[in-house]
């Protein structure tokens, strides 16, 4: 089935039985996942799928509709209950497709690798179970295992709307993890690690991944809670990210417009120091987020977000920057899926490397938190105030001492933001938020 002909078809019939705009976003995906656990396939699973949703406008009126049916007659029906919905639905001015009369050329970033597809069952068994058996070989501690796996999947993602719009891409990715667990006098803790990549020939190697995991999970036994104090707090990268998932958030155009943000009245101003620049960039070749081109059928670019310290810019789609007026432009934010409307979003979110190893930072601390794990929501985003649980292991003099657990770190976000004091180099993109290592000059520890 030619997937962008039926998204065409779709938009056309929907045009004639009424609506005066519309758009359908459709997706047809493979997934493959196995889980191993001690050696043994403990689950193993492999399934197709494919869905479509249904926007239609129509005296400024929206109704959606979505299906995973495709014959003629399942999307007469979605058609017409679409149009049913927009009857009934609430008139709002900024209802309505962005103003794009044809389809740009879209960038070729990288993101299918066709190799995805054929990999042999057992190939993906045995790099599953490779990456357990290397956690085990790492420590005779490791005394067993929440699982270790192997994921791999691929995406074909088709865009159309009546002003013009028809685009597609392919997308491909794979993944490796382990969760080990280690025992030392007794007492047990579990950590995990993983790898993902767009292609196969990028994916570290399984090997590599087990042993990590079984380091970060060596490394918390004998772990203890600390007094509470003031002191320097270093967030590893892994849960650096989250930070700036939850500072994106709080850009959200819509949230902004509502008054529900910490920092809506903060644009043009100095919120961080000069080391943090946040970068949302939907273009980047083989980024976990990269896509050519938006919810709203808008093609993706680089949004710098906060330049030196400096909040430059809001997020929104083309929905909410209509709603806001007063110039306001989408950002070419809009994510979405088949069944929902597009909503603001990020694409690759990441806090720009700086020029200090994570080593190097914690050399210049005499005494402080090195943070490798977060309990809980941290931010509140209406009054900015932070706080979440947290492990990981103490700073003494320059060196990582003892693992520390069962803390609460605490703070508010731009106090945190104006905190910073240094920033690693260590920038890797597993997710579609990626942060490298970064410094808070003080929070506060609750402990003992």
């Amino acid at each position: 089935m030619n997937y962008e002909e039926l998204a065409v078809q779709i938009v056309a019939e929907a045009r004639r039985a009424g609506a005066a705009e519309a758009d359908v976003y459709l997706q047809a995906a493979t997934d493959f996942n196995v889980e191993i656990r001690k050696g043994q396939v403990e689950k193993l699973t492999q399934a197709g799928s494919k869905a479509l949703g249904l926007r239609v406008f129509k005296d400024k009126r929206m109704g959606f509709a979505s299906t995973s049916d495709f014959s003629p007659t399942a999307l007469s029906q979605l058609i017409a209950r679409a149009l049913t919905l927009a009857e009934v639905a609430d008139r709002r001015e900024e209802n309505g497709l962005p103003d794009i009369a044809s389809t740009p050329s879209l960038p070729d970033l990288h993101l299918y690798d066709p190799q995805i597809a054929t990999i042999p069952t057992e190939q993906k068994i045995a790099m599953a179970r490779s990456c357990e058996e290397a956690a085990f070989r790492t420590d005779p501690r490791i005394t067993n295992s929440e699982g270790a796996g192997f994921g791999s999947g691929t995406t074909y993602t088709v865009l159309a709307n009546s002003n013009g719009f028809v685009g597609s891409y392919h997308s491909s990715g794979c993944s490796v993890y382990c969760q080990p667990l280690a025992e030392e006098e007794g007492k047990k803790q579990v950590d995990y690690e993983w790898a993902f990549a767009r292609s196969l020939a990028d994916l570290e190697s399984p090997e590599e991944v087990g042993q990590r995991a079984a380091q970060r999970v060596l490394r918390k036994l004998g772990a203890r809670k600390v007094p509470t104090q003031h002191a320097p707090v270093v967030f590893e990268r892994r849960v650096a990210a989250r930070l700036w998932a939850q500072v994106a958030a709080a850009l959200d155009g819509d949230r902004v417009h509502k008054g529900m943000s910490f920092l809506k009245d903060c644009l043009g101003e100095s919120i961080a120091t000069p080391q943090v620049t946040l970068i949302d960039d939907g273009t980047l070749p083989g980024g976990v987020g990269s896509a050519p081109f938006d919810g709203d059928g808008l093609p993706t670019q680089r949004n710098v977000l906060i330049e030196a310290g400096v909040l430059r810019m809001f997020l929104y789609d083309t929905e909410t920057a209509r709603k806001v007026g007063g110039g306001a432009r989408s950002t070419h934010n809009a994510r979405r899926s088949p069944g929902s409307v597009p909503g603001i979003g990020t694409f690759n979110l990441f806090l720009a490397a700086g020029s200090l190893t994570p080593e190097e930072i914690i050399q210049q601390i005499s005494r402080g938190f090195f943070v490798t794990d977060l309990m809980g929501t941290g931010a509140n985003l209406v009054t900015g105030d932070y706080s979440t649980g947290a492990s990981g292991l103490w700073i003494e003099n320059g060196e990582l001492a003892y693992p520390v657990e069962e803390v609460t770190i605490a703070s508010t976000v731009l106090h945190m933001l104006q905190g910073i004091e240094r920033v690693g180099t260590d920038l890797a993109f597993q997710t579609s938020v990626a942060s490298p290592t970064f410094q808070v000059a003080e929070m506060t520890i609750s402990g003992l």
